[in-house]
């Protein structure tokens, strides 16, 4: 089988569509380097392992804020609450000051921004990062979580924010 399909690939416009169908939770990622704090949006945040406590995200390559957030060595996982499209919109846009108002947070030890409002905080080390195709794998080692028990999350789907409606 695997035969068959070796070194075969679909083009790139038809596998952005099929992964659109896939709901994905949405997250910010926070760091404090040297120039000040920074952060962007991720729909790839998974976890990895609960022994030692691991997740990941990924980032493209040619991100400008991947490098500062490497150089860090620890960050904050924010999870967005469903109110929260406008910030994921933000932190995912260009040439904006994503922590200028009205985006409200903090700096908390170990000197990682925190953001207001959101379902949970993971604040993580640097664990470790492989190269994959276009994009980076990055792993944390969770340190610390702060969550809101009562927090409906922020979800991605064909390209839309949207917020998580629980079945009764």
């Amino acid at each position: 089988m695997t035969e068959a399909i070796s070194g075969r690939a679909i083009d790139a416009q038809r596998f952005r569509r099929a992964l659109a169908l896939h709901a994905a939770g949405v997250v910010v990622i926070t760091a404090q380097c040297e120039e000040g704090p920074v952060g962007l949006t991720a729909t790839s945040f998974s976890s990895v392992s609960l022994e030692p406590p691991l997740v990941s995200f990924y980032v493209g390559r040619e991100s400008r804020t991947w490098p500062r957030l490497r150089e860090a060595g620890c960050f904050a996982v924010n999870v967005l609450a469903g109110d929260q499209a406008e910030l994921a919109a933000r932190f995912a846009s260009r040439g904006v000051d994503r922590f200028a108002a009205p985006t409200v947070w903090e700096l908390a030890p170990p000197g990682v921004p925190l953001l207001a409002g959101v379902s949970a905080h993971l604040v993580c080390a640097l664990h470790s990062t492989v190269d994959i195709g276009d994009h980076v794998l990055v792993v944390g080692l969770v340190a610390e979580a702060h969550i809101d028990p009562g927090g409906l999350p922020l979800l991605y789907h064909r390209g839309r924010f949207g917020h998580f409606v629980p079945h009764s």
